[in-house]
């Protein structure tokens, strides 16, 4: 395999400033053990390729995040990278559509292909969404069990789900009952799933309705209650990242609202200690959905091979090469012919195996708004808005209603500092 490991930002120009050869072909890469799968899978590519020479540079996720885009504005930078600001860097990508076969993809990629492209009116093919993330809950079904608590169906709502966790809860003598990432990302499917639509009826970003406040208000009132395990809100400040992973490892809550990214995590470090399993999204007036997420693979304009970038990208995207990297990355597929032939997975225990197919499964369930908010271009400072405002209610700095309304008046500056 060939791939370097680029650690700061001199090492990282000095790379892609060098003299490249005819047919290579540079690849920024973020998870080296994800990194690692795609280098192997690029070999298939030149062996169809003679002469092609595909380079991954595995990078630190700040390097793509921070420098990435920076290099990008230069008109430098690597041939082809994994992102996830995916609508955010969309005027350097190129367009895949001249070379590929758009129907297969349209079928293949399906909602996915939005978040990439700048607007309703776009409809370039600008990256392959390579691994599909959905946020929503786990269970410690042995404290369930313990408890002889029942767990709730698959339509439950979030009031159903606070019963039962908490009932759980005082049956075992566990630290909470529920917690949840503390994240505006994360939480914004809850709110989604009790009606919020995040949007006007003419697409215009309001973040803030009745629906919205009032799972705010919920979720407030569960932290104050210590029905949610409030440090993981309360204990952070800002827009910082806080998850409850090490809490539910430890057995010492009933139900985690985090995401699919932790099912390898849990399978290594729970093991047989007890079992666990994946509920999905709780119901609602909006229905059942989480948020989706994950990473794409782009090509960027400034390179000296465009149709060879779209060329390779398209390999990738190939049902049988896709479907090998979802077995051996252990990742849910965003490619809609792979999820639905089901996934085997390599490597990975009856019990992972089996969440990770839930998780796929929990796709169809996804609302439009949350598609939508996934791929809208300011997200990341929604997100940042409802981190921090969120937190200011739960700690009561602000009444849910302040809080709120600051939000509020957050998005509008926002939004009219990106008018600009």
């Amino acid at each position: 395999m060939k791939y370097t490991r680029l650690i700061g930002a001199f090492m990282l120009s000095a790379a892609f400033a060098a003299p490249a050869a005819a047919q290579e072909i540079r690849f920024m890469c973020n998870d080296e053990p994800f990194c690692k799968v795609l280098d192997d899978l690029f070999t298939g590519f030149e062996a169809e390729n003679p002469g092609v020479d595909v380079v991954t540079d595995i990078v630190s996720y700040d390097v793509v995040l921070k420098n990435l885009p920076v290099q990008l504005a230069a008109g430098e930078g690597p041939d082809m990278a994994r992102v996830t600001d995916l609508g955010g860097l969309n005027e350097y990508y190129i367009d895949l559509a001249p070379y590929v076969d758009r129907g297969y993809w349209e079928d293949s990629f399906g909602d996915t292909l939005d978040w990439y492209r700048v607007g309703a009116d776009d409809d370039g093919i600008y990256g392959m969404h390579g691994d599909f993330t959905i946020t929503g809950a786990y269970i410690n079904k042995t404290l369930f069990d313990q408890a002889g608590v029942e767990i709730p169906s698959a339509d439950a709502d979030w009031d159903t789900w606070a019963q039962a966790a908490t009932a759980v809860a005082e049956a075992t003598g566990i630290e909470a009952a529920m917690a949840m990432d503390r994240s505006g990302h994360r939480i914004a499917g809850p709110a989604i799933s009790y009606g919020a639509r995040i949007f006007d009826e003419n697409g215009e970003p309001i973040l803030i309705d009745d629906a919205f406040q009032e799972y705010v208000q919920k979720f407030v009132d569960w932290n104050n209650e210590g029905i949610m395990l409030r440090d993981v809100w309360a204990g952070a400040g800002g827009g910082s990242y806080r998850d409850a992973g090490a809490e539910f490892i430890n057995g010492t809550l009933a139900y985690l609202f985090s995401g699919s990214w932790q099912t390898l995590n849990f399978d290594q470090k729970i093991g047989d200690l007890f079992d666990w399993q994946v509920v999905g999204s709780p119901c609602g007036a909006g229905g059942c959905s989480g948020m989706p997420g994950g990473s794409g693979i782009v090509g960027f304009k400034h390179t000296k091979h465009p149709e060879l970038v779209a060329k390779l990208i398209d390999y990738l995207a190939q049902q049988e090469v896709y479907a090998e990297l979802t077995s051996r990355t252990r990742s849910v597929p965003a490619h809609y012919g792979v999820a639905a032939a089901g996934v085997d997975y390599q490597d990975v225990s009856a019990p992972a195996a089996a969440a990770l197919n839930a998780w796929g499964a929990q796709v169809e369930k996804l609302s439009p708004v949350a598609f939508a908010y996934q791929g809208y271009k300011n997200n990341r400072a929604m997100f940042n808005i409802t981190v921090q405002r969120v937190t200011q209610a739960v700690v009561g700095e602000y009444s849910v209603d302040e809080a709120m309304e600051r939000a509020r008046e957050d998005l509008a500056t926002v939004l009219a500092e990106t008018a600009k």
